[in-house]
């Protein structure tokens, strides 16, 4: 008597195991690459433990980034600044204010405030603030109008895809290094052009798409 299943139906089970096995790490492998902080992280905007207003400080009163960020210029990350530079104005400045209680307190007890990071790249990624400030890259192409903002929120998707685009065509996104915390500038289009060139071909190798430029 002949079988009523063909012989490779024997192998089905084990078939739809392995199927909904792949299935079901390629959807969890999908979800986390795309719920990662690049993806998910745009528009997060974290309740501080100060209302720092950037708005007021960067735009209205005009203070240079380099006041409170004044390691971006010689380092791999962009410092937030501790109790005592804000202490510099604000033992003259709102000295009664509750909202400064936080700052009084961490000064006065020599610890530091604690923030809540906002932009955050993985660990898999290597990227150096100094380099792109140095090179005409202004805070606004990665952290989008910050003094213009009343408190802190992540603007731009930090994707390798907003990199890259950044990295194959750097010319729309640079300026004159000397107007790179002048945050309201705009290069004209012949010095982006120029200045674009530039920042791609004094690489050796065009390191700056070479992929261990920023996976190291």
């Amino acid at each position: 008597m002949s079988d009523i299943f063909p012989k490779w139906t024997n192998r089905l089970p084990l078939q739809i195991i392995v199927g909904v096995a792949t299935l079901g790490v390629t959807a969890t492998a999908a979800i986390w690459y795309y719920l990662t902080p690049q993806y998910s992280r745009v528009g997060y905007q974290p309740v501080q433990p100060v209302p720092f207003s950037h708005s007021i400080h960067a735009d209205q009163l005009g203070l240079d980034c380099r006041y409170c960020h004044n390691g971006v210029e010689t380092s791999w990350y962009s410092n937030v600044p501790s109790s005592s530079v804000c202490m510099n104005c604000h033992n003259q400045i709102l000295t009664d204010s509750p909202k400064l209680e936080p700052v009084r307190a961490a000064y006065e007890s020599d610890e530091p405030i604690n923030w809540v990071q906002i932009h955050r790249l993985p660990g898999y990624v290597y990227f150096n603030h100094s380099v792109h400030v140095n090179r005409g890259v202004s805070c606004v192409h990665c952290h989008g109008e910050v003094h213009k903002m009343e408190e802190v929120s992540h603007a731009k998707p930090f994707s390798m895809m907003f990199c890259l685009e950044c990295h194959r065509d750097p010319s729309q996104n640079l300026r004159d290094p000397s107007e790179v915390y002048n945050l309201d500038y705009e290069a004209p289009k012949e010095l982006q052009d120029s200045q674009g060139a530039a920042f791609v071909h004094d690489w050796k190798v065009n390191a700056s798409q070479n992929c261990s430029a920023c996976h190291r």
